[in-house]
């Protein structure tokens, strides 16, 4: 008479079904930035931590510990303004690096204001004593094409896809290709500078905080400044989810270098 085999009474659980080798082939990727967008959290407090920084070479805990300590750009800054007619300088005001992008000029105050329904242009400080308008304003600088260049956030995301030309110019997806769109007139397309490499030590700090991996093609140093337009999806209904989580980040803090609770309601969400 054939024996039926008696069920497992509890025994080793799970992990007496499944080994650790079947668990990693089974969930492969579960780790992978493109999953849960650590490495673009990643990118965007590297950048912005670059912008707002406050450390020096031997500053304690090194110098990749001293994001957002500047509201406002430091020294004496002009007023940064240009003859633009859709966007003019109000009188007296002026557009210097505010907020955690340090967003300056008056062509990016205006449709940065107008994004947000908030007029930067004639209330710039607005950027530095608001905590929420300042998160807002970074996260639409980060979100937004600004043509014919993409967005910093379909760069980090995998969804620009660089032409023949943009390729040719050493315009490859990565890291290095945010720090262009953020500011390559300056550091870009001259070998390592030390602003970008500044930006890289963020970068590789936070990842490595974070787990996640950097990637490649971290900085810009051999990349023209030349953009051609190429393909960059532009649903404007996933751009809009995309641009309502990233918001969270700003929500409830009372300060710029307050955003962990931010953080926190993020991954909630």
């Amino acid at each position: 008479m054939a024996v039926s085999p008696t069920p497992s009474r509890g025994g080793g659980g799970v992990s007496s079904l499944i080994s650790k080798a079947m668990f990693e082939q089974m969930l492969k990727h579960r780790n992978d930035a493109a999953c849960q967008g650590k490495r673009e959290i990643a990118a965007f407090l590297a950048q912005t931590s670059h912008e707002t920084t406050g450390g020096w070479a031997t500053a304690p805990d090194g110098p990749y510990a001293w994001g957002y300590c500047f509201v406002t750009e430091q020294g004496n800054p002009g007023d940064y303004c240009v003859a633009n007619q859709q966007y003019p300088c109000a009188a007296g005001k002026k557009y210097f690096g505010r907020g955690p992008i340090q967003i300056a000029y008056n062509f990016n105050y205006g449709p940065a204001g107008r994004a947000i329904g908030s007029n930067l242009l004639a209330n710039p400080d607005r950027v530095a004593t608001d905590p929420t308008i300042s998160f807002q304003t970074a996260l639409w600088f980060w979100m937004t094409p600004q043509s014919p260049k993409p967005s910093c956030h379909d760069v980090i995301t995998g969804r620009w896809t660089p032409s023949e030309a943009n390729l040719a110019a050493g315009l490859v997806p990565g890291y290095g290709v945010i720090t262009n769109i953020i500011n390559g007139g300056i550091e870009c397309g001259k070998g390592s500078t030390p602003q970008q490499e500044d930006r890289i030590g963020f970068y590789k700090r936070y990842s490595d905080i974070m787990g996640v991996g950097s990637g490649n093609n971290l900085d810009c140093n051999n990349q023209s400044l030349d953009f051609e337009q190429s393909r960059s999806p532009r649903s404007s209904d996933v751009l809009l989810l995309q641009y309502d989580l990233f918001l969270l980040v700003g929500v409830d803090c009372h300060s710029i270098g307050v955003v962990k609770d931010a953080l926190d309601s993020f991954y909630h969400y």
